[in-house]
């Protein structure tokens, strides 16, 4: 980089010492070259000795004279902003932040609509999240059930999905109780496996901290100082929706997530998500976000196959 020839002895300081105070200020390898100072190491750090060394050049240009003293404390007061700066800055990056994961890896909403819903399930004691599959409804609401549960907001954590397939024919498949019905709740555990380590994952759900069972276990049950997430809500019956709802005890938390387009129940049962929707908007204590197809945060031609999907059916439904 070059700088004005008259300035230069002053920037590079009696036996260019001052090029080896910006090395260490910089972490850079920098030495002078006639009259140019020639640096390399790492592409962002040479962009901020780049852009020190065109803040001293402008102090030269409009008639300032600086020192080699001058030109070292410029450089500390650089490096102490540029620290602030990226201080504010992985602050308001993590701001978002819902929870780290066991791996260190920052868990947050990405789209408008998903901080939307981060709030709205902290602000209320039910929260309904509606919409096409990979908008996050689940991830996001287990995100929070599991900051909820490290910062002992609540006591356990309870996932629970309707078993729709299953029905009556549960006890006609091979195998234990649970291993007929873990193929519903598979997603439940893939979603907390990427957040807390799985060995702590077992011990919690042996210890009843962690509860995933099918819709049809919390009959009966009330449910206290409890983060809930019911999952796949579009396929409760009215009756089962209902249930749940009312399971809800002091100091817990729950989240209801759901696609009113991929109803698995058959034809003459009425979805409880669908009701629920119409009967429970407007009560106090009770949200509800709406995700669209620009929330999918998943392959981007998810995004793009959710929406042929949509013209399709719009178009059959105008023949």
């Amino acid at each position: 980089m070059q700088i004005p020839v008259e300035a230069f002895f002053n920037v590079v300081g009696t036996k260019d010492e001052n090029l080896r105070y910006f090395e260490e200020i910089f972490n850079l390898k920098i030495f002078a070259r006639g009259t140019s100072i020639i640096a390399s190491g790492p592409e962002e750090n040479l962009d901020k000795f780049e852009e020190f060394m065109e803040k001293v050049s402008s102090y030269f240009e409009v008639g300032h004279i600086l020192s080699p003293q001058d030109v070292r404390n410029l450089a500390i007061g650089f490096k102490l902003e540029s620290e602030r700066e990226e201080k504010l800055e992985k602050e308001n990056n993590f701001s978002d932040t819902i929870l780290f994961s066991y791996k260190r890896k920052p868990i947050m909403a990405k789209t408008p609509t998903q901080k939307l819903y981060v709030e709205t399930i902290k602000q209320n004691d039910i929260t309904f999240g509606i919409g096409p599959a990979g908008t996050g409804k689940t991830y996001l609401a287990m995100a929070v059930a599991v900051s909820y549960l490290k910062q002992n907001k609540v006591s356990r954590i309870i996932l629970t999905r309707p078993a729709v397939e299953a029905g009556e024919k549960l006890g006609f498949l091979p195998g234990s109780l649970e291993e007929k019905v873990d193929p519903y709740l598979r997603p439940l555990y893939d979603a907390l496996y990427d957040m807390v380590d799985p060995e702590k994952v077992n011990d919690m759900i042996e210890k009843k901290v962690i509860e995933v069972a099918p819709l049809a276990f919390m009959r009966g049950r009330t449910l206290n100082d409890a983060f809930i997430i019911l999952d796949e809500a579009q396929n409760t019956t009215r009756e089962q929706m209902k249930m749940l709802l009312t399971r809800i005890g002091f100091g817990s938390k729950a989240v209801i997530t759901g696609d009113i387009t991929q109803i698995d129940l058959p034809k003459a049962s009425q979805s409880g998500l669908i009701e629920a929707i119409k009967v429970l908007e407007g009560v106090k204590g009770i949200g509800f976000t709406r995700f669209s197809e620009k929330d999918v945060v998943r392959h981007p031609i998810v995004q793009r196959i959710i929406e042929a999907y949509n013209r399709y059916e719009e178009q059959q439904q105008t023949k």
